[in-house]
């Protein structure tokens, strides 16, 4: 029995397998609302037999996406748009699909990447950007805005009217942004927070913001569907947010009812030294993981079946998710049965595909009426 392939339960929300998809930004939007590309994007990838789709980092107002074309949740427009394209979704796909909720902070107002993503000021068309404190990430950014108690406040609000969106779409689960340098992660992490008041400082201090958005969200999301947290495990420079730390949040998390914790790094610092190969964020999941108890979510160029197996059925993490990985291979949870004797779903329209000598990968269909 593979373990990869085996069903694990978040909360009442159980999955078939252990496989994620990781969000993804598209840059593909239109005033924050979805497009025909998320349609197409989101399809394929719902018919690929992971265990949980999650919607790519989705801002909760317009000053908090990281481009002018990023997907959001703040208005009645993007709510339609986003339903339009779950709709046609759900229609060949029964795979649980989470949302997650974000806030570029002082990493907002930037171009696509195929653009080149350096930042836009506001007099090039940008907007003025956001953050725990008035420190640009580059030191050819525009300065951030500090934030003050009415912004912190608009912020939290725009949390929960997001999460109430989310509901009302009947997303199944949400995580919540703090990784990769954006707004909680900035307000976690000393390299970027300097603050003198009960939101910067001691590590307490600087926990208070990302633990307000995660009250309130939890709040305002059913009690029956999983809200869980992204992090960024360590800022991989010296001095920053490090595991130790992230350790202590995830346990205020999981004491305020945190589903699960998704472990990724860096990206808050040009300055970072990250050691890049082969399953290089996996200890920092298997630490966070060890200290806590907590359903964790592994992730750190991770491509090959065996490697997945082996990260799950060690106990270094209970899910591992995908992102580029995916992309390149939609199909990888086929793949991957194939390769580790397993079964996963796909559309009996597909089913006809299974090459000679592998008729077993997809799990049989139901008798018909």
């Amino acid at each position: 029995m593979s373990t990869l392939f085996s069903p694990l339960s978040l909360g009442p929300l159980t999955l078939p397998n252990r496989i994620v998809i990781a969000p993804m930004c598209q840059y593909s939007a239109r005033d924050g609302s979805a497009t025909d590309w998320h349609l197409i994007h989101l399809g394929h990838l719902a018919l690929s037999g992971a265990g949980l789709l999650i919607i790519e980092a989705t801002a909760v107002e317009p000053e908090g996406r990281i481009s002018p074309d990023d997907l959001g949740l703040w208005s009645d427009a993007n709510e339609t748009a986003l339903a339009r394209v779950l709709t046609a979704v759900r229609t060949y796909s029964n795979m649980p699909l989470a949302i997650q909720l974000a806030h570029a902070g002082r990493k907002a107002s930037t171009r696509v990447p195929w653009q080149g993503g350096d930042h836009i000021p506001v007099s090039a068309g940008g907007w003025q950007t956001v953050s725990a404190s008035d420190l640009p990430f580059d030191p050819d950014d525009s300065a951030p805005l500090a934030l003050d108690e009415a912004g912190l406040h608009r912020i939290r609000e725009a949390f929960v009217a997001a999460a109430r969106r989310a509901d009302r779409l009947s997303l199944d689960a949400i995580e919540i942004h703090a990784a990769h340098g954006y707004l909680l992660h900035q307000f976690l992490s000393p390299l970027s927070n300097r603050r003198q008041d009960n939101y910067g400082g001691s590590l307490e201090n600087r926990l208070r913001f990302p633990l307000e958005v995660f009250d309130d969200v939890r709040h305002a999301f059913p009690s029956h569907k999983p809200v869980g947290v992204r992090i960024s495990a360590t800022d991989w420079v010296e001095g920053g947010w490090e595991v130790e730390q992230s350790i202590a949040f995830v346990r205020e998390l999981q004491r305020r009812g945190a589903a699960y914790i998704h472990v990724s790094s860096g990206a808050l610092s040009p300055k970072q030294k990250i050691p890049l190969g082969p399953n290089y964020q996996v200890p920092l999941a298997e630490k966070i993981k060890a200290a806590t108890g907590l359903t964790t979510i592994a992730v750190g160029l991770v491509t090959e079946p065996e490697q997945a197996e082996a990260i799950v059925s060690t106990g270094q993490a209970d899910l591992v998710a995908f992102a580029r990985a995916m992309l390149y291979d939609p199909r990888w949870p086929w793949h991957a049965a194939a390769r580790l004797g397993a079964q996963v779903d796909a559309p009996p329209q597909y089913h006809r595909c299974q090459p000679h000598g592998l008729k077993e990968i997809f799990k049989p269909l139901p008798p018909p009426r």
